[in-house]
């Protein structure tokens, strides 16, 4: 048997596990993420089987894990129903605003003497680990598109919209880490917290904001409102479109400098907002969400790969106290904070505030990162054994604990609406 052979047997059991698992394991304390991470750790162990090692693939790895974020992005923006608004979305605004950078704060200054690591090679870390991504625990996030009020509870919904924007807006953080690191290497170069926050920061953000509501408002008046029936897509119920839209907003807004992750979010948004009603969005959601557990399903385990073959060997004690003190402690005290005073009671906002799920998006940042400095070197081996880690344990106990946990809202929910 080749390694073709072995990866062609193994792409096609990972395909139809893709589509079979979420059906055997649905409203069960097991989630598809924790399966093929085993599957992965299993596979590696076996004698004459490769296993991706991120230093040396480290281009592929973050195209690979960049493809699945944007694909996830569009899936989320096309989900969500609620129109954009200050109050409407006063949850994600807060998780963005406040516990973001705070969570990034804290889990800086908790890295750097714990690891004994340089300032920025801390940062860099908790930028990393900044995006949430409730892929990895379907329970928690917007289902497929509908109009139905219980698709959209608070919990969901300040999941998923703010899984669609931190996935750009970490973007500057990790930037700042990278140049602060250059910053150390050659101290003359002082000037760089003020190029980060206009370019990096500002400028960046809004370009992707920008690029992204120009390419929704083009494609939703195409999609829905074009003259010539040809260019109609809506009347076509063509999937693959999702693709188009997505590949061309990520494409035109880094060419311009943007962040693609933003603004592919934005567009999928606006594409929603174009005819909120009309069933495409169905289609072109159903489409992207099949790419997209597709891709998860294949890298999630790779990714068991590498833990049981490398990622063991790299982790530390200390490493494995930073993660359970980020996942158990830092992101929830810091969410729970930010949503004080927030819509919703305090069972909603402590849920929202438990499920900072890290997944995919994290192994990206990483990969680009180590691709764009040569100063975390040092670290490198440790920082994808981590981050690897990191994204283990937080498809362990949020995917463990997210059906229970969510039936449980659901029902005292559906119980206090009741009529007595």
């Amino acid at each position: 048997m080749t390694l073709s052979d072995a990866v062609y047997l193994a792409m096609g059991l990972v395909a139809l596990g893709a589509a079979v698992l979420p059906r055997l394991l649905f409203r069960r304390p097991l989630s598809m993420p924790m399966v093929f991470l085993a599957a992965g750790m299993v596979a590696a162990s076996l004698p004459g089987v490769p296993a991706v090692r991120p230093g040396e693939d480290r281009l592929w790895v973050e195209h690979a894990t960049e493809l699945c974020v944007i694909v996830s992005l569009m899936g989320a923006g096309l989900a969500l129903n609620r129109p954009v608004g200050w109050r409407s979305w006063a949850g994600p605004w807060r998780l963005l605003g406040v516990a973001m950078p705070l969570t990034i704060a804290v889990a800086a200054v908790v890295a750097a003497p714990l690891l004994g690591w340089p300032v920025a090679s801390a940062v860099l870390l908790a930028a990393v680990l900044s995006p949430t991504d409730p892929v990895l625990a379907s329970e928690v996030r917007v289902g497929e598109p509908s109009e139905a009020e219980d698709d959209e509870d608070e919990v969901r919904f300040s999941l998923t919209a703010e899984a669609g924007l931190n996935d750009g807006l970490a973007f500057p953080f990790v930037l700042g880490a990278i140049a602060l690191a250059s910053a150390v290497a050659a101290p003359s170069a002082q000037v760089w917290p003020v190029r980060w926050f206009a370019v990096d920061l500002l400028a960046r953000v809004a370009i992707g904001i920008a690029v992204g509501f120009a390419t929704g408002r083009l494609l939703g008046r195409m999609f829905f409102r074009a003259r010539p029936s040809a260019l109609r897509l809506s009347e076509h119920m063509e999937g693959f479109v999702a693709l188009g839209a997505t590949f061309a907003a990520y494409g035109a807004t880094e060419l311009l400098h943007g962040y693609g992750f933003l603004a592919v979010f934005v567009t999928a948004c606006t594409i929603r907002a174009a005819e909120r009603g009309h069933g495409y969005h169905r289609v072109l959601h159903g489409f992207t969400e099949q790419v997209e557990r597709l891709l998860t399903a294949f890298l999630l385990f790779l990714l068991g790969g590498y833990l049981a073959t490398e990622g063991w060997a790299h982790l530390t004690w200390r490493g494995a106290v930073f993660a359970l003190v980020l996942v158990l402690v830092v992101r929830p005290l810091t969410a729970w904070l930010s949503l004080v005073g927030a819509a919703g009671g305090p069972r909603e906002r402590l849920v929202t505030a438990a499920f900072g799920i890290r997944g995919i998006g994290s192994l990206f940042y990483l990969a680009y990162a180590l691709g764009h400095s040569p100063h975390f070197a040092a670290e490198a081996p440790q920082l994808w054994s981590l981050t690897a880690f990191t994204v283990l344990l937080s498809v362990l106990v949020h995917g463990v604990a997210a059906t229970p946990v969510i039936r449980r809202l659901d029902h005292l929910r559906d119980s206090s609406a009741s009529p007595p």
